[in-house]
This record gives C-alpha cells, structure tokens and sequence, in this order.
C-alpha cells in the first residue's frame, strides 16, 4: 500500500507537468554544470545536433545521425527529469508547510507591563509576547511564564496536542503552532526567516541542499571516469585513423556516453535530494546533511533519561521520612523547598503534600524575609533559606555532601530508603534541614511509550544503546533495565557526557546523542548526529545538527535508517552504472572495427543486427534506463539489517551481476525492435 501511494505521488499529473518543464529548463549550461557528467552529455548532444543538420545538406548519414542526436538530448532530458522530480515532491512539501505559517497578531509585551499588537513579522529576537486561549504562536521561542496545551499537527502532522510550560526540558515552542488552551509568555528566539519552519522549507525546497562529503567524494569518481574515457574515445579515434577505420564524430560521442557512468550521474542528485525529502517525511529537520550521512555510520547512541527515555514529567508518588522525623514535618519542608521550583517535578511535591495535608486549594506562602535557591546543574539541589534554617532538596550525593558540610552525618537508614526507590525503578530526591536528613521524596519516572521496542531495534543494527542520567546508579539501572538500554552512567554532570563522547570518538566510534535539555548542548553540538528534541530548549536545539519535530527519541532508529539508506542507495546504483557498462563494450566496439576486421566479429556476442543498430540500440539503452530507476532512486534502495560484508555480497549480487546481464537483455530486445520496425537496415 506505501508503494502504491508513493507511486501515485510520483505520477500526480500537476507535479508531472511541473517537472516536464523544468527539466528541460535545466538544460541551461548555467544549470547544468553542477552535474558534469550530464555537462559533457550535453556537450556532445550540441555536436551531434550540428552534425546532423550538416548531413541533411549532404545527404549522408542524415537519419543515423538524426537519432543518435534525439536520444543523446533525451539522455539529457531524462537525468534533469529525475531530479527535478526529486526537487518538485520537496517543494510540494514546502507549499504545504508554507499553509502552517500564519501572519498572526502577536500581543508584544512593553517595558511597563502593557501590551501592544504587532504583526507576526515584525517581531525580533528577544521580545516577549502573551499568548491565550485559541491564539497561534506568532514564531519560534521559549515558554518563560505559564503552561499550555499546544496544537503542533501544522507542523507535526500529530494529532494528539502537547502540553508545554516554562521550567524542565519542554518549554520550547514552533511558530505556526496553535494554543488551545492556557495562558503563556514566550520569548522570540528566531527572527523573521530562521525559524526552524523556514529552515524545514527551504531545506525541502532543495536549492539550498549543500552536498554531502560522500555525495562529494563519488562526484569526483565520476568526473575522473569522465575525463578518463574522454581520453579513451580521443585516442581510439586516433588508432582508427591508424587501422584506416573511419569514425564518424557522432559514433564517438555515442561511445563516450556509453562508456562514461551517466546512469548513476543522472540519478545521483536525485538519490540526494529524495532522502532529505524522506527525512522531512518523518519530521526531521536536518540542519547539516553531513549528519544525515553521518546517521548511517553510527555505531554508540547516547540518550539522555529524562525527556527522552521518559516523559520527564516525574511525579511525586510517597514521602518517606527518616528516623525521628514524622512525615508531616518531612512534607513541610519539602514544600517549602519546592515553593520556587517551577518544574513538574516541583509542582508534583507540593500539590502531593497539600493532598497529604489535607490543605487543597489553599495557598502555601514562604515565610517573610526567606531567600530561595534556585535549582542549578553543578549543585543539582534546591531549597530556600529563612532564619536559621536552610533547608535543601535535591539528589542524594548532592544532599549527603551539603550535610557533611554543615558537620552531620548521613543516616544509614535513609540510604537504605533511597536504595529502596532506586531498585524499584523511582527517583529518590533527599530532604535536608541544615545538618538534619529530613527523609525522602519518591519521584516516578515513565517511559515514553513504544521506547523499549524500538529501542530493541538498535541491538539488530548493530548499534550500541547508552542511557546518560544525574540520577543514582540504582534509579538509573532500574531504568535502563525497564527500557532494555545496554549501558548507562549515573549521576553524569555536563561534562560527563561530552567526555563521554569524546571518548568513544577516540575509539573510532561514530556517536549520536539525544537530548533536549540546555546541560545537553555541549554534548549535542560534540557528536557526530546530534539530534534534540523539538520541544526541548533553545540551546538544545541550537547545538544540535537534526531537529525531531515531534520530540519522539525513537525517531532516532529512522534517522539511521534512513542515513543507512542513502549510502546503500547511492553505492548500489554506482555498482549497476558501471557494471551495465559492458555490455556497451560488446555492441559499439565491434560496430566500429568489425567492418573493417570481420574477425572482431566475435565479439558481437548479442548477435545485434548491424552496426548502426548496434550503436543506436546501446545509445537508446542508455538513455531509457536512467527514467527506468528513477522509482528507486527516489523510494531507495530497501535496508536490511545484516553484516557489512552481507551487505557487500548482496550489492554485488543484485547490483553488479543484475546491471552486467541486464544490458545485455536490454540491448538486444531494442535491436529487434528497431529491426522490426524498420528504423535501421
């Protein structure tokens, strides 16, 4: 049914008219010479063209001369088809994004606490706007005040609305997208023209695609080839000349397009082009595609826990006090320490407590003249400060330490609590009143849906799964056990993962990291694939070089998927232009010489009718086989996970053994072709 469907997408009549005109449009030497071998083509299609107009004057050779000419230009015309179909689905994509941008109205905030209405445009980096009920969100920015249930399918093509709030790892919000409900302040990250929607469709409209090193590496192959059988064909004019054979300059020019690999050089802009086009099917925006080419490679996948393994929005399930201490002293103080944490987490303490306290739909207030402590990630703890106390919440080596410090002592028994959450799969957040462990705070983590199953899928590519967290070692095995992650790190500081990285780098290994929080950005800007989370902060989003639009970690096996794909794509096809190659050898070397030397007779091995439908029948080959694969450069050449040298094998098998008989088929049903229709004689 999917191919189906992608079928009738490339056959739609408006895009197949669309793609008739520009791919003669790009028969423009200005357009062209970014594919030189089609450059050369067309070079030659020019000379046999002039050739041919010459010889309706002379009589002589007209109608030979007149059909290698049109199938030259179609050979042009065919390579320019297929990748102005791949540029025309992108741009059909474009358009359609194009609809998810709204000039709104946004309510600019103003230094004195007032609002004033401004268009969508006009906004720049830095400006605050309020958002409400049933308004769309003017650009790309930060949730800085409030939550709200956010509408992302213009964007997504997801359904289900998100919530998004200031505080955590899910405060990042997309222009175009529409609030439902809530009441939010967002700051404008993105000017006019670099939001993450205008990068999605100027990379879908495929101009501005930048090749890749592979893509790069194998144009250079194929220039050399060029440039080695234009050698060739100017020094077997030579030797002919010598053996008293005369070439015709429209037999060399149809020896030269032959010879040289024009079928992968026709598709290799295509086979490009339609795997971004596949990555912005699965609402991935690729801000490098050396990254999307890097995908294939990756060999270790770092992921950080919270908002990528697991929903990130941990709940407050239990208080567990410590030894002397009851639990409604150990609930007042996590409240207090929670009263300026603005994360779900935070929140999640305090309205358990005031459940718990039986105080629901009353305000808590701190006590006058207190100092809060902002949660940060080198201190990994919170608290607030009033009178003589000061009172903390945070992770349990964090606490222990500040305890020490402030001449306590740990009790054993609260380490047996917080051993307690860890080995069933919670997150233990410890409670401290200066010197004095209050007891503990049991958090549940969940994961996302679908993770363990998809994440399994990593083990048959081959691809090492490492789970990064500052939880204790305990919650982080737990955890990892639950998704059926290979490897994890507990209580990892920024720097952890970025050395982490750097490490595996050393070992020869090509690294991926998901993250969406701002201690992620180092590490995500360090790897190779670095990919964040759509929802995720700016900075995340920033350093990484893919963007998943709908924040979804799994995603990550379809961007190697897809990497992998590219690669096989572009390395199969390469296989199948220059093994078809041959059988081109045995129809026009003979053609030539034969005449002149019948023993060379020989190696008219396709039995083909004469000479002249010898040449013309491999010239037309050569020009119908480059529409004849465009469905697969365009669908891809099919992944499936095995073994390099599997994969090897089954190239050479399928690609190189199909693209050496194939020709031969080809060129010899063509000949009785022309035969029969009495084209040649």
């Amino acid at each position: 049914m999917k191919k189906t469907a992608e079928m009738k997408g490339l056959l739609d009549p408006s895009l197949m008219r669309k793609t008739i005109v520009d791919a003669f449009r790009k028969l423009n030497p200005g357009s062209l010479w970014r594919n030189p071998v089609m450059l050369v083509v067309e070079f030659g299609s020019i000379l046999t063209t002039i050739i041919a107009f010459i010889s309706a004057f002379q009589h002589s050779g007209f109608w030979f001369n007149l059909q290698i000419t049109v199938w030259l230009w179609f050979t042009v015309l065919f390579a320019n088809f297929a990748e102005a179909l791949a540029e025309g689905r992108g741009k059909a994509q474009a358009d359609s994004l194009k609809k998810a941008r709204n000039d709104a109205i946004a309510n600019r905030l103003l230094p004195d606490g007032s609002t004033e209405s401004v268009g969508a445009t006009s906004l720049v980096k830095g400006d605050v706007v309020l958002i409400k009920d049933n308004e769309i969100i003017p650009s790309d920015g930060e949730i800085i005040e409030g939550v709200a249930l956010v509408d992302e399918s213009a964007v997504t093509g997801e359904s289900a609305p998100v919530i998004r709030e200031s505080g955590g790892d899910r405060t990042g919000v997309t222009g175009g997208t529409h609030v439902l409900s809530g009441t939010i302040h967002i700051r404008i990250t993105a000017g006019m023209g670099e939001t993450f929607l205008d990068q999605m469709i100027a990379m879908v409209e495929s101009s501005s695609r930048r090749k890749t090193p592979n893509e790069i590496a194998l144009e250079i192959l194929l220039i050399g080839l060029t440039a080695l059988f234009i050698v060739v064909t100017l020094t077997l004019r030579a030797f002919a000349g010598y053996m008293n054979v005369t070439v015709a300059a429209p037999v060399l020019v149809a020896l030269l397009v032959c010879l040289m690999p024009t079928t992968i050089g026709g598709l290799l802009p295509a086979i490009g082009i339609a795997g971004m086009d596949r990555l912005i099917e699965h609402n991935v925006i690729a801000l490098s595609g050396r990254a999307v080419e890097a995908s294939g490679d990756v060999s270790v996948v770092l992921l950080d826990k919270t908002g990528t393994i697991t929903l990130g929005n941990r709940m407050a399930t239990e208080f567990l006090a410590a030894e002397g201490i009851t639990e409604q002293q150990l609930m007042e103080s996590s409240v207090l320490a929670s009263l300026a944490d603005d994360t779900p987490e935070g929140r999640s303490i305090v309205t358990l407590a005031k459940q718990r306290l039986d105080i629901r739909g009353r305000d808590i207030r701190a006590p006058q003249g207190s100092t809060f402590v902002p949660f940060s990630a080198d201190t990994r703890m919170s608290g607030i400060d009033y009178g003589n106390r000061h009172i903390r919440k945070g992770a349990v080596d964090a606490i222990e330490q500040w305890v020490k410090e402030n001449g306590g002592q740990f009790p054993e028994t609260v380490h047996a609590l917080v051993d307690g959450v860890g080995r069933e799969g919670g997150t233990p957040l410890v409670v401290s009143d200066g010197a004095s462990v209050m007891g503990v705070i049991r958090l549940k983590d969940v994961l996302k849906q679908g993770i363990k199953e998809r994440l399994s899928q990593l083990h048959v590519l081959g691809i090492k799964s490492v789970m990064i967290t500052g939880d204790n070692p305990l919650t982080a095995a737990a955890i990892a056990a639950e998704a059926g992650i290979d490897d994890f790190v507990a209580q990892a500081r920024p720097e952890t993962k970025l050395n982490l990285i750097r490490k595996y780098q050393s070992n020869g290994s090509m690294v991926a990291m998901i993250g969406d929080g701002t201690n992620d950005a180092p590490a995500l800007a360090q790897a190779d694939v670095g990919v964040a989370m759509n929802a995720g902060t700016q900075s995340a989003r920033e350093a990484a070089n893919l963007v998943d639009l709908d924040s979804n970690p799994t995603k990550l096996l379809d961007i190697v998927e897809i990497g992998k794909q590219i690669l096989i794509t572009r390395g199969s096809l390469t296989t199948f232009s220059i093994a078809n190659d041959v059988a081109k050898y045995f129809a026009i070397i003979p053609a030539i010489f034969a005449a002149k030397y019948p023993q060379l007779a020989v190696l008219n091995v396709m039995h083909l009718h004469s000479s002249a439908s010898a040449i013309l029948s491999a010239v037309i080959f050569n020009a119908l086989i480059i529409p004849s694969l465009i469905p697969l450069s365009m669908r891809g050449v099919q992944y499936h996970p095995s073994s390099a040298n599997a994969l090897l094998w089954r190239n050479l098998l399928i690609y190189g053994a199909g693209g050496l008989a194939l020709p031969f088929v080809g060129i010899r049903l063509i000949d009785l072709l022309l035969v029969a229709i009495k084209v040649v004689r």
